[in-house]
């Protein structure tokens, strides 16, 4: 009784609060504080790119983890599963203006390309779920994280790239692969959840229905993309050359994404096709502003400060080899693959180097579009708590730092940025 009523006195003191105190911005509206932080984001953002030219977005992500269960703790991230539908527009909106950037016919004019692309997602995903196994994993789990740590970050990577203002071949390889392990980590937890299916080596039941439920997906999204684009392309001269052209892009990424939400299908994968096919269809009609205007600027500023308050450090000083095998696992796959086809693929030494380093923010979209809230470690299959505590420890770590290492490679190794 005596706990429940301190508590209850707690809780009522930190309502009445000043709103300049911590307890008082706890307490405070949640919209409120979510443009509080947007506010203080830019500002930061703003004084760490002019006083040291690090990233905007990391700015961006360190306000959210100042405020986040790291420092402050004034939001938590399962109070953010009200806005999930916001910031799922918001990568949504990155999502199909990379889909609208990246060439497909590049693949097939370049085979070499197109292997480096395959064989930089395995050869990532493998050694990163064969360290895990070394340190003691159970194999699935392994393989569960693994899958998830071969893919980069879709929205830091463009985020960095529209910073920079780069443009060469690095850059749009980097936008490239990065679309391409984006869209193999889907289908491979598809696969793996097959696997988990068919534990048993029988063809049961599970095992039928895991495989038509990937290949419904899989085929679904695609289907929804071309749809989307298909439709981009039939509606676009109606109001090409006006302000309204931004607001039928979006306009078509929340009916996509909705779409994909209802029918379980993949976001990442529907809207990602949705650009291709937009792209493919209009060629140089088709007019996509950075972050599809100022709305989506908006919306992608929210999304980093959202990716800050996910951001954990718990468990770091026990878990830290887990964390450094995973990081150096996926660095050392990424840069034997690009290494070891550099050269028949177009691309010299210094760029293959670049290529592998601007690759290195680490991504969890794959899982996170597919969740219905932000504890998206939970949707992982046969999860082993201390491997799927790493693999956080490591996204935390290289989506912070990953857009410095994205900045340095397109500025400085390969020499592309403005």
């Amino acid at each position: 009784m005596t706990t429940a009523a301190s508590a209850a006195t707690a809780a009522s003191a930190a309502a009445s609060a000043p709103l300049w105190t911590l307890d008082g911005l706890r307490a405070a509206d949640p919209v409120l504080g979510i443009a509080v932080l947007m506010l203080i984001a830019i500002l930061l953002a703003e004084a760490l790119h002019r006083a040291w030219r690090i990233p905007r977005v990391c700015g961006h992500m360190l306000t959210g983890a100042i405020a986040g269960p790291v420092m402050l703790r004034l939001l938590d991230g399962l109070e953010l599963d009200p806005w999930k539908p916001v910031i799922d527009l918001a990568i949504g909106a990155l999502l199909f203006e990379l889909g609208a950037r990246i060439r497909p016919r590049w693949l097939i004019d370049n085979p070499w390309l197109a292997l480096s692309c395959v064989l930089q997602s395995l050869l990532a995903g493998v050694l990163v779920a064969g360290a895990l196994a070394l340190l003691g994993a159970p194999p699935l789990t392994a393989a569960v994280a693994g899958t998830v740590a071969l893919a980069s970050s879709p929205v830091i990577v463009l985020a960095v790239a529209h910073e920079t203002r780069a443009r060469g071949q690095v850059t749009e390889r980097l936008l490239l692969m990065t679309a391409v392990n984006a869209v193999i980590a889907v289908v491979g937890l598809k696969v793996v959840r097959i696997v988990l299916a068919s534990e048993s080596g029988a063809l049961g039941e599970e095992f039928v229905g895991a495989l038509i439920s990937a290949l419904r997906v899989i085929s679904g999204s695609f289907l929804l993309g071309v749809a989307c684009g298909f439709t981009l392309d039939r509606l676009s001269p109606l109001v090409r050359g006006t302000p309204a052209m931004p607001v039928l892009q979006i306009a078509l990424v929340i009916i996509a994404s909705m779409l994909a939400a209802q029918w379980t299908l993949s976001p990442l994968l529907a809207l990602l096709v949705a650009g291709m096919t937009a792209r493919a269809r209009m060629k140089h009609g088709l007019t996509v502003e950075p972050h599809l205007g100022s709305a989506g600027a908006v919306l992608t500023v929210l999304l980093f400060i959202c990716l800050g308050l996910l951001c954990t450090v718990d468990g770091l000083l026990s878990l830290w080899p887990w964390v450094l095998a995973i990081v150096l696992a996926r660095l050392a796959g990424t840069g034997l693959a690009i290494g070891a086809l550099a050269r028949v693929s177009g691309l010299g030494w210094r760029q293959a180097a670049a290529l592998a380093l601007a690759l290195q923010p680490m991504s969890s979209l794959a899982v996170l579009l597919a969740a219905d809230t932000f504890a998206w470690s939970s949707q992982l299959p046969g999860a082993h708590t201390p491997t799927v505590q790493a693999l956080l420890l490591a996204v935390t770590l290289m989506q912070v730092s990953g857009p410095i290492w994205t900045q340095l490679s397109l500025r400085h190794l390969a020499r592309e940025a403005a």
